[in-house]
């Protein structure tokens, strides 16, 4: 939250102009709207946009806070604790603390999603780490040494890849 000078709580406006774009190479990328240094904790939140059949974050839980998706356009694959599940627009999933999940674009569909994370983590730094991941521009394993930090712990369900594959 943004504070005036008697120190009084402001609400937090971001534009969409204003709001940094990182790009993915599929076509898509993330506008960072909030984050958590910004809401005072609250949350954090961003919008994604994927490429036909994109992935948007392999299998990861969060230890501390529950993360909302909500589908603007297009259809969006979850996996949800071992079960994957269609999205369509106007669509709600909200994802409780140390589900293992993850989400893409399904097949032959772009999608477009507002992602909000609850209680805040500080994780512009996150996104703009994958953004450089998907461009090649480093390896993903340098984001393994972060996982505590910005509350993503990675886990290797080869079911989520089986799904998005076959």
């Amino acid at each position: 939250m943004v504070r005036d000078a008697d120190n009084t709580k402001e609400a937090l406006i971001v534009r969409s102009e204003e709001a940094e774009y990182v790009p993915l190479p599929h076509g898509g990328g993330f506008r960072l709207l909030a984050d958590a240094s910004a809401t005072g904790g609250a949350l954090g939140a961003n919008r994604l946009t994927l490429g036909a059949g994109a992935d948007g974050a392999r299998p990861h839980y969060h230890a501390l806070s529950s993360e909302l998706f909500y589908v603007l356009c297009g259809t969006v694959e979850f996996f949800l604790d071992d079960e994957v599940t269609s999205v369509g627009p106007g669509g709600l999933v909200v994802v409780p603390p140390r589900m293992p999940h993850a989400f893409g674009a399904a097949p032959g569909s772009t999608a477009d999603l507002l992602a909000v994370l609850t209680p805040g983590i500080d994780r512009f730094g996150y996104f703009r780490a994958l953004g450089r991941i998907q461009h090649g521009l480093d390896s993903f394993d340098s984001l393994k040494a972060e996982q505590a930090r910005y509350d993503v712990h990675f886990l290797d369900i080869p079911a989520w890849q089986s799904a998005r594959t076959g």
